[in-house]
This record gives C-alpha cells, structure tokens and sequence, in this order.
C-alpha cells in the first residue's frame, strides 16, 4: 500500500533585485526604505542649506548675497518635490529632477553673481573652491536613491561641471591686463603664473575635482548596494516568516524563526496526523457557481486554519475540499493529542456556528468529517537539490485518511484511534470531549481491525 505524503516546502528560493511586483514583502520593504530615506534625505538638505543659508549672510555682507539665498530656496523646493514624486523602481520624474539639482548647483558655482559689484571673472567663479558644494547633494542622493542612481549622479556632475569648464574658458577676460602683468612679472614660473591668472583656469585641476568625486560616488554606490543587499535578505526573511505563518501557529513561527534549521534532520517521531473533509462537497459543487464554490472554500479554510492553530497544530496541506494537520510537528510535546482531540471537536463547533449563519442566509448545511490517529511516523526534506519539500511520511498518515472516510460508514462527525485517545490520557478524556467507544472496526486496506473513538453525527 502506498504511502500518503503531503509535501510542504520548506527551502525558499531567496529574494533577487529582478524580482517583479509578485514579492509583496519586497515591494513592501523597498517602498518604506525609499520614503524614509527621501524624508531623511529632504530633512538632511534642509538642515545643510540652512547653514549655508546663514553662512552666506557673514560671507557676502551686502544685497549681493539674495541671489543666493534665492537659490538656496530653489534647491528647497527640488528637495520638496522629490518627496511629492518619489517612489520604488524607474521614475523620469525623479530623474529629471536630481539633474535640475546638478544643473542648478553647476550655475551656483560657474555663473558670477549678477547683483555683485565687485569685479570677477568666470574663470575665478569656476575654479576657486566651489566644486564641493557638489558633495552635500551627493550625500543626500545616497540617503534616497539606488546605487545605479548613484553612479548616473557621478556621470551627470562630470559632464555639467565640464561643460561649465568650456563655457568658462570661452569667457572674455574681465581684467586682462592683470593677466598681461602677471604673464610678464611670472614668465618663469608657469605652475604659479596658472594658479593666480584670474583668467585662466588648469584642466589638471577640474580633471582632479571630478576624479575624486566619482571615485567617492563609485564608494557611495557600493555601500547603498550593500545596503540593498541586506534590505533584500531583510525581505526573504519576512516572506519564509510569513510561509512558516501559513502551517504553524504563530507562538510556533516564533520559536522556528530563532532556529538555524526550523525543522530539524530527517527523523522519527511519534505524532497525531488528522484529516479533514466536507461531506458531500461535490455533490454542493455541482450545484453551484465556481465564483461561489471558491468563496465557500475560501471561508473554509480560513475557519479551519483558526481552529488548527489555537490549538498548536501544524497546517500542513489543504486539500480542496478538506486539510491535512499534524500534531507534534517540528517538535513532541505531551499535550498533542489531547491539543488534537479538542482541535477536532472545536472544528465541528466552528461548522455548527458557520451553519447557523449560512441557514439564516437560506444555504444548505455543509458537514465535516474529521479523523484522527497517533503513531510513530517520518519526517524529512525530499525532492531534489533546488527544490526540497518537508514530508510527512508512514502508515499513520494512511490510517488517518482512512479513519476520516470511516465516518460516513459508522456515521459520526469524527473518529480517532484509540492509540490517540491513550496519548490524550484515556478514556475519560476522551468521554469528556464527547467521544464514545466504536469498538474494532475494519478499515479500507488493512487486514488488521482498529479499535477507535467516536462522536457521533
């Protein structure tokens, strides 16, 4: 006789950044790690630019310095509307806007200031320590974008801040006889002579500035790399919880989840196994529309699934109709079969109640059927390397499936063997849950006559 095996899996394939819309807990991870790193990147910037804000007011002590405050501002507001347009994956909009950051910052630190009096050239507008400012929106893109993002960022400011080069260096000189005097006072000495030349500027030098600063963004890009990386892990970890969640009670998912190996090696174990059915249930599909056999099942499995795991049992299959539970899985304790005996008569109080609603609603009665045995059985990975399913293997589980079919032969509501009824602490036991004494009774492949419990229909 073939054995029974109702597989659940338990090696989760890991979460990859390909992975589409389908992985909530991902989507769900990335969606809260992007907006909490706009928030932080757009409270980041606010506190820099204020600073700044304030700096400028010592550093340019005339009215000269609104046009930076202005531009101050206008960073603000790109700042603002990042958070109003952010979101997970691709968005042009963001984009469009992390290079209005770069461009607006490139005309800060190439364009003279047009309400200035004073004298000053491109070229001394361009060169002379402005190129840092490019950093404070680098570390605000790294608390909000992806690390590809980060290094679009670096290629973006490469070819803004060249550009302002050209454009720089194609500008008439303000004062070119300053640098006549200084070409003829410091002929021999050219390195000085392109330092102080207000109207030149070294390509040796802008190569360096942005050299540094891509490597610097290259690093950055690692580190929110990594960082994705673990957010991804963080993710897998919530779905195996939440697959855990589905065939174990929660107080168990707890305890599984603190385990290097939740359900331990291959062993045997002595366990309650327990089918459940509805009587009838095709029959009742026949009769009805699929759309209403699926929400029938649906509300089902919910109200099983509720009994199962308030009473520390393992959900370890549904099928169709009906559902396959253990007791004593992943591990033994003396309470499983008494846990079992009250699982099952707690399920028919369940139906019992869902039937009141359903007969006030004008629906027919649905019945169960619940069976119940205790024995020594396997349990073990099988399958293949990539993909290994926890099984419950022995003739426990075959008797078990055949005591559920036996109600509608003895007609009761459930039947358990009396090896379970000895696990739960005899026969008072079990005539203070209801049941009572069936005798032996045959069952559908088996030689052998087993003496079980019932309650009866």
């Amino acid at each position: 006789m073939a054995d029974i095996s109702v597989p659940v899996s338990t090696k989760l394939r890991p979460f990859t950044e390909d992975e589409g819309p389908s992985n909530k807990y991902l989507d769900e991870a990335l969606e809260i790690d992007k907006r909490e790193g706009l928030l932080l990147a757009a409270k980041a910037r606010f506190v820099a630019l204020s600073i700044i804000a304030v700096f400028l007011v010592f550093l340019i002590p005339d009215i000269s310095v609104l046009y930076y405050e202005v531009l101050v501002l206008g960073f603000m507001a790109i700042g603002f509307a990042q958070i109003r347009v952010g979101r997970v994956g691709k968005s042009r909009m963001e984009l469009l806007l992390l290079f209005m950051d770069l461009a607006l910052m490139t005309i800060v630190c190439v364009f003279p200031n047009p309400l200035s009096d004073e004298i000053w050239s491109a070229s001394m507008q361009y060169k002379y320590a402005n190129f840092p400012y490019f950093y404070i929106l680098l570390a605000s893109a790294t608390l909000a974008y992806s690390w590809r993002t980060l290094f679009a960022f670096a290629t973006w400011t490469t070819g803004l801040w060249t550009l302002g080069y050209f454009w720089a260096s194609s500008q008439p000189a303000v004062v070119p006889e300053i640098s006549q005097w200084l070409q003829g006072n410091y002929t021999n000495y050219a390195e000085i002579l392109e330092f102080i030349d207000p109207n030149h500027i070294s390509i040796e030098g802008r190569i360096q500035e942005v050299l540094i600063f891509a490597i610097v963004a290259g690093i950055l890009a690692l580190n929110s790399w990594r960082s994705r990386r673990l957010l991804i892990r963080q993710a897998a970890a919530a779905r195996e919880r939440a697959n855990l969640a589905r065939h174990f009670a929660p107080n168990i998912v707890d305890h599984l989840a603190g385990r290097d190996q939740p359900l331990g090696e291959v062993r045997s174990q002595p366990i309650v196994v327990m089918f459940v059915d509805i009587v009838g249930f095709t029959q009742m599909a026949e009769q009805s529309s699929p759309e209403r056999v699926v929400s029938v099942l649906r509300e089902f499995h919910s109200r099983m699934e509720t009994a199962v795991f308030d009473h520390n049992g393992t959900l370890d299959k549904f099928l169709g109709d009906g559902l396959m539970v253990t007791f004593g899985t992943p591990d033994v304790s003396d309470k499983d079969a008494i846990n079992a005996l009250n699982c099952s008569v707690a399920m028919q109080q369940t139906m019992d109640e869902w039937n009141q609603v359903r007969k006030a609603m004008g629906q027919p009665e649905i019945k169960l059927s619940v069976g119940l045995h205790f024995g020594d059985v396997v349990l073990g990975d099988i399958g293949s390397e990539r993909r290994l399913e926890f099984a419950v293997l022995g003739d426990v589980v075959n008797v078990a499936s055949r005591l559920e079919a036996l109600t509608r032969i003895v007609g009761a509501k459930i039947i358990a063997s009396d090896a379970v009824i000895e696990a739960a602490g005899g026969p008072e036991v079990a005539q203070k849950a209801g049941f009572e004494s069936c005798g032996l009774q045959e069952i559908r492949g088996r030689e052998a006559t087993v003496s079980v419990w019932a309650v009866p229909s």
